[in-house]
Order: C-alpha cells, then structure tokens, then sequence
C-alpha cells in the first residue's frame, strides 16, 4: 500500500529557490525591502540619491546603522543640507524620502519610532513661474517647429503635439504603446496612460494630435505592433528598433527646437503649458487635476494663474 505523500516533502522538492537563496532572501533587511519596493524609476533614483547623501553625512555603512539614527542626526543634516545652499524643495524631498524609509522600518517594528517626524522643513516656496509656461504663440510656433515630411520630422510633431495637447510628463509619454493610442471611450478615442504609481489614466486624445501620430505611423510603419513603442529613437532618420525613446531622448528633442525658436525649455514645460492653458479657457480645475494625474489638487493649483490676470482684478468690478 502507497503511503500518502506528504506535501510539504513535495513542495520542497518542487521549490525554484535553493534552501541557501531562501534562506539569504528571509535575512534580508527592511531597509532594503524599502528600496526594493520602489518600482517608479524616478522615484527610485531620486530616494537613492537622498539616502546615499544622509548616509555619506552620518557615516553610515550598513543597513541596520539606521536603527540608531536620532532626530539630532537628521537634524545636523538638514542643517548641513542649508549650509550646501540646497534649495528647500531639495531639502524637503530629501527629507521626505528619509521619512518614507523610517515609515517602512517601523511598520516592520525594526524602529520604535520615525526620526524625521518634528524635523522642521523649509517653508513652499511659491512654485508659481519655476516651470515657465508658453504664451499661445510660443506653443504654435514650436508646433511648426519640424518642417518638411521626413520620419524624423513627422515623428517629432506628434511628440510635440502630444506633450501640448494632453500634459503628460516625458516618463507617461515614452510608455505608450500602440495600442495605449487606439482605445475608443463612448466611441471618442483616447491615450490609455500609465502615470506615477502605477495609476492608469485615460485621456480624451485631441484630433490634432490624433492626426499627427497616425501620419508618423502611416510612414513609420509599425501601426500593426499593438504592443511595441509608440515613439521610437531615430538614427539617420531610420528606426532604431522597437524600443521606446527615452526620457532623455524627450527631453533633448524640445530643448533643440525650443532653442532654435529663441526660448530655451525643459520638456515639463510642455506639461505646464497645457494645463495653464486648459485652465485659462475656464477648464474646471478637478477635472485639470485628473487629467494631469495628481493625487492632490494643490499642486494643481500651481498652473492656476487666473488670480493674478489684472483683468479679473476686483479692482474692475467697482461701478459707481
């Protein structure tokens, strides 16, 4: 007669890790579980840079130093962070990422407390202006910006269309894929997309710039890649591959035709071009908000220069 197996004896058997890798995967440290878990590449990158910089400042060489950390340290730090003229948004990020590790470790009770909590932070400055905005004209003129019918050309004047017709940030832009350009919503097609978070969001697509990609693809040739890149680097005019430009290759490519006009930017100003603009021509700001993909509307609020437009000034609403 079989004996009934036993499962734990089968499971083991059929384990993908060694009992050395679990073993090595069960000792790893909270504070590096918390880095893992950054998925967003930005966010990511910029959390690295502040903790490599508290950790450069306090000596710190192993993870679980960080146990030990006190308020004084975070403190002298800030204060260190001054005395290198960082600005306070740099300041308050840094601190903000130092606040998110020290979150993690005691929701894994590896601290008994966060640190970072009653650590002063600079005051917001106001961020109004810092991401400059196009006037109308500017935004058209940079539209035209690519002349003539080569690849290159029709690609770039979608990838510009898109950024000022929709506001979405570089890292959005380079994730579409084809199909994220094809979906219809109540029968009006959209851009299914992937924000910060991992948050997905759909956007109404405006017909110019509609327009404008199917030309690219038309010429491109790959409308039928459902699930390839939708914006692909260039060489030589050539496609390079199926891979989607990046980040940088975004940013370079407004830089080039922005200073060619005479008015050097940074492709978030794109970003901040179409949603100043939207809400100039009475968009409700919640909506702005949903559209942009923030999770509070007070950042929203930053691209609201209806305040300080003198015609809407009290100042004209006097009648004797």
């Amino acid at each position: 007669m079989n004996e009934p197996k036993n499962p734990i004896q089968t499971i083991t058997q059929n384990r993908l890790l060694t009992a050395e890798a679990f073993l090595r995967l069960s000792d790893v440290p909270p504070e590096v579980e918390w880095f893992a878990n950054l998925t967003n590449k930005a966010t990511r990158r910029a959390y690295e840079n502040a903790i490599k910089d508290f950790m450069q400042f306090t000596g710190i060489q192993q993870a679980d130093e960080f146990r030990v950390v006190t308020r004084a340290h975070v403190i002298a730090w800030r204060d260190d962070l001054v005395r290198r003229e960082r600005n306070g948004s740099t300041i308050r990020h840094r601190l903000s990422a130092l606040a998110s590790l020290f979150d993690y470790l005691c929701e894994k009770n590896a601290v008994t407390h966060n640190p970072v909590k009653g650590v002063k932070r600079p005051k917001n400055d106001s961020l109004e202006g810092r991401t400059p905005a196009l006037g109308d004209h500017q935004a058209r003129k940079l539209l035209d910006a690519p002349s003539g019918a080569t690849l290159r050309t029709l690609r770039d004047k979608a990838i510009l269309a898109t950024l000022l017709y929709h506001a979405l940030r570089r890292e959005e832009l380079c994730k579409l894929t084809v199909k994220d350009f094809t979906h219809q919503r109540r029968g009006v097609p959209h851009l299914k997309v992937s924000g910060k978070g991992g948050k997905t969001r759909y956007v109404p697509l405006h017909p110019a710039a509609g327009g404008l990609i199917h030309d690219y693809l038309e010429l491109a040739g790959h409308g039928s890649e459902e699930a390839g890149a939708l914006f692909r680097p260039l060489s030589n005019n050539t496609k390079t591959g199926s891979k989607a430009i990046t980040p940088d290759g975004i940013y370079k490519l407004v830089r080039a035709y922005s200073t060619e006009l005479g008015f050097t930017i940074g492709a978030h100003s794109l970003r901040a071009t179409a949603a100043t603009n939207a809400l100039d021509h009475q968009a409700d700001i919640a909506k702005v908000q949903e559209w942009l993909g923030h999770a509070n509307i007070a950042t929203t609020r930053i691209y609201d220069h209806r305040k300080t437009r003198p015609e809407d000034s009290p100042t004209f609403k006097v009648n004797y």
